[in-house]
């Protein structure tokens, strides 16, 4: 008797696309691999409360095993995609070879410094865990060597935190700093009053949160500005080094001294946009995404999909898509739901449309802004919204849980359980006595 060999799909990626999609294909009669250079699903709009200390990494992250271990069709693999042989359809791992028929690449994006990669040593971006807990590290031990240091000017250059890039991110990470200066340390410390912390949030366009609209940008403005935020608009970095920024605004630049610079300024695709574009001479945008047609299949290759953040995907005005989960999730299911019509010979509308239900950032504690499309609105109610939204969009059940306890303890308390310093490398703290008595560190003779 002949075997049937059943269509075989391959996933790269266990972001919210390429797991949404793996998902959607559960009871599809086909088989179903996931790869992914993680054994989790990141759940990457909290991640910047794991940088400031109020969630742990495993509160915002689920292993993929355990979301998929019921799904019959699917295997999960850790490995990592380097290459892809098109004409043998098979996918080129760091340690071996993958066959496939049909292909879906959701590989995300990291960081961006415009060609200053240098950069990325001095400010660390936000994309994955380990970017989180060394902003962690950066920001707790900053104020520990301010607690240190005898010198004024040195100290307040520890007590200058600067962030870069003012969208969803940047003022979230800025309102959550200011958060922690103003009360979660305020009675930590004997030498420093962490109220005394600079926070800046620097952004180049005119004002905060430019994709949204103006009245909201000037919400998220004033209340960054109530929490005692620096916000420095049409503003651009022009030099970056360990003591701090050189900021250039129109003809005139400003030297800014802060020991601690968080990047959230832009992203880049992932660098199989290359590969791609070297083996099926797919076309990529400025940033490095790959442009795909109305069925988010690279053209001329409807076996390749890309989704979520390595695609360039246009809607109705042709404008791109924005980098944001509910764009990942929708495409992740559209595409299963492709892939099913097609193994089942069934005819469906072959283009994707991104339906917005709008968008939110948050700010501080009951501060927020909401953008649903048919209404605008800020502070606490659109707070609850935002609270309500992130927690049902954990892959798991037991996350929602933690984290919605963590939220409340540290509503009631102003506190940040999991501020932990971690890592090996020491921050550099002060040498002699400060004439005030406070400690300093000496050089063993």
């Amino acid at each position: 008797m002949t075997q049937v060999t059943r269509h075989r799909v391959v996933i790269v990626g266990g972001g919210f696309g390429g797991l949404y999609a793996a998902q959607a294909l559960g009871r599809a009669p086909l088989d179903l691999t996931v790869v992914d250079r993680r054994n989790f699903h990141l759940f990457q709009p909290l991640l910047y409360q794991v940088a400031t200390g109020g969630l742990s990494p495993g509160d915002i992250a689920s292993p993929l095993r355990a979301v998929l271990k019921w799904q019959e069709n699917a295997t999960v693999l850790l490995g990592e995609m380097v290459d892809l042989e098109p004409e043998r359809r098979e996918v080129i791992l760091s340690d071996g070879v993958l066959p496939y028929d049909t292909l879906v690449l959701a590989a995300g994006a990291t960081h961006h410094y415009f060609g200053n990669d240098a950069w990325a040593a001095l400010a660390p971006g936000l994309k994955t865990i380990e970017d989180a807990t060394e902003i962690r590290r950066r920001v707790f031990l900053a104020f520990e060597a301010a607690e240190r240091e005898p010198d004024p000017e040195r100290r307040r250059a520890w007590l200058t935190f600067a962030i870069v890039g003012a969208g969803p991110t940047g003022v979230e990470l800025a309102g959550a700093l200011a958060e922690i200066a103003n009360e979660t340390l305020r009675h930590d410390f004997r030498h420093i009053d962490s109220r005394e912390a600079g926070i800046l949030l620097v952004e180049g366009a005119e004002r905060v949160l430019p994709p949204y609209h103006p009245d909201l940008s000037a919400k998220a403005a004033s209340a960054l500005e109530g929490l005692g935020v620096i916000v420095l608009t049409g503003a651009m970095v022009s030099a970056l080094d360990e003591d701090g920024l050189t900021l250039r605004r129109g003809a005139t630049t400003e030297r800014v001294r802060a020991r601690t610079v968080l990047w959230a300024a832009g992203v880049q695709a992932s660098p199989l946009g290359k590969v791609l574009e070297r083996r099926v001479g797919a076309s990529l945008d400025r940033i490095g995404r790959v442009v795909v047609g109305p069925d988010l299949a690279v053209p001329g290759h409807p076996e390749l999909f890309v989704i979520g953040d390595l695609a360039h995907c246009a809607d109705a005005e042709g404008k791109p898509l924005p980098g944001v989960a509910p764009v990942a999730m929708q495409q992740g299911r559209w595409v299963a739901d492709l892939i099913q019509a097609r193994c089942e010979g069934r005819t469906v509308d072959e283009r994707f449309r991104y339906r917005d239900r709008g968008s939110m950032a948050t700010i501080g504690r009951a501060k927020a802004v909401a953008d649903l499309g048919w209404v605008r609105f800020g502070g606490p109610p659109a707070w609850f919204a935002w609270v309500f939204i992130h927690l049902l969009y954990l892959v798991e059940f037991e996350n929602r849980l933690l984290v919605l306890a963590q939220w409340a303890w540290n509503y009631v308390t102003w506190n940040r359980g999991a501020r932990l310093i971690t890592g090996t490398n020491p921050l550099p703290l002060a040498t002699g006595a400060a004439p005030d008595g406070r400690p300093g560190m000496r050089q063993a003779s």
